[in-house]
């Protein structure tokens, strides 16, 4: 065998050996990015067996511990648990790493409201976001709006500003960090597996199209969270309502618009009629019961939404006080819902037991009409 041959075959080698070595090393900065995007151990939502859906609930003002009601049962639980959480988010504000649970002090600026409105350690995943170094909100701004919802969870950002406070991102500022955000429950579900799973690797695309690395917490405390929250919002998701009965014969429909304009009633674009509060939102609402087809109505429904107004605008009282005016121009009857008279003494009970769903609402760091409250209750 001549040296040229010796030469070839040696060559070959190395170059057989370095294409095995690269493959080796592409295959482990595979392995390694898999592991990262997955990298929380969960149980597979769709390979569980023995789950059942939880019964559904009708809300109710029945304060017995013991009772699945609005004030009883695990929204007691609840609604202990989250108190708790809150307590361990009252944190010094000269702590500039984590923006603050709540607005307490009585010198909080508009920005250090905005901000614990958009990401709220109550009721938000916390995601925190790294900068390789200071970034504008003109550049952010575009990419952080490619990942606003998951699943009907919204997500917001905050960011640190060179002046050391957080606050929403705009366009000028400057920001050495970012926090996100994604809200753990609403009124109809949890956070759940496949939608934070979804989050996850979103939220790791977006993090290398700015320059960022992302905190990513753990799945089963993020889920364990997220459900305690969402059995609290079940068990406080209360609409009360008064019903207003004929004495005589059904009221046209064309009469009754007269009749709840003069009352103060706005008639909104999607056909409801609401009570207005003053400030761009409502009280409560109106029902006729019957579809836009219908010419007659025999019976008519207020309906208050309980969390999402402040015990400060007396709500249940002011919806009381005006099915009392319509009782005078309408010829009705206040009734329950099984058509039997509610007196004055039966009202002031329900008033007391408002009073005692308030307090719970209170005690766990959601007041009723709050941006907090608002925002699961939306």
């Amino acid at each position: 065998m001549t040296d040229l041959q010796m030469s070839l075959i040696g060559i070959a080698g190395v170059f057989v050996a370095g294409v095995f070595g690269y493959n080796k090393i592409q295959e482990y900065k595979a392995k390694k990015s898999v592991e990262r995007a997955f990298s929380t151990d969960h149980d597979d939502v769709l390979m569980r067996t023995g789950d059942t859906p939880a019964a559904r609930h009708e809300p109710s003002f029945s304060l017995d511990s013991a009772a699945p009601g609005v004030a009883g049962g695990e929204a007691s639980a609840a609604a202990a648990a989250l108190a708790a959480v809150a307590a361990e988010f009252e944190i010094d504000p000269a702590d500039a790493t984590v923006p603050p649970a709540a607005p307490h002090a009585a010198g909080v600026t508009p920005a250090a409201e905005q901000t614990t409105a958009l990401v709220d350690p109550l009721i938000d995943c916390l995601l925190p976001l790294a900068l390789e170094g200071p970034a504008r909100g003109d550049k952010l701004l575009p990419v952080l709006q490619t990942l606003r919802m998951v699943g009907n969870k919204p997500v917001h950002y905050i960011g640190l500003a060179v002046s050391g406070e957080w606050e929403p991102i705009v366009h000028g500022g400057v920001y050495t960090k970012l926090q996100g955000g994604v809200q753990l429950a609403s009124r109809s579900t949890a956070l759940n597996e496949l939608e934070y799973s979804e989050l996850v690797t979103r939220l790791r695309a977006m993090a290398d199209e700015i320059g960022a690395e992302p905190e990513i917490p753990d799945m089963i405390e993020v889920m364990a969270e997220a459900r305690n929250l969402h059995r609290f919002v079940a068990g406080h998701d209360a609409q009360l309502g008064v019903n207003l009965q004929t004495n005589g014969a059904p009221w046209a429909i064309t009469t009754l618009l007269g009749a709840l304009e003069k009352q103060g009633f706005d008639v909104r674009p999607d056909g409801r009629y609401v009570m207005p509060d003053g400030e761009g939102g409502h009280l409560f609402s109106l029902s006729t019961n019957v579809t836009l087809a219908e010419e007659t109505t025999p019976r008519l429904t207020l309906l208050l939404d309980v969390p999402c107004v402040a015990p400060s605008r007396d709500g249940f009282g002011a919806m009381v006080a005006c099915a009392k005016s319509l009782v005078g121009r309408l010829d009705a009857t206040i009734v329950d819902d099984y058509n039997q008279p509610l007196s004055d003494a039966a009202l002031a009970e329900i008033a007391g037991q408002v009073q005692d769903f308030y307090a719970e609402m209170n005690d766990a760091d959601i007041p009723a009409g709050s941006i907090r409250a608002l925002r699961l209750f939306s």
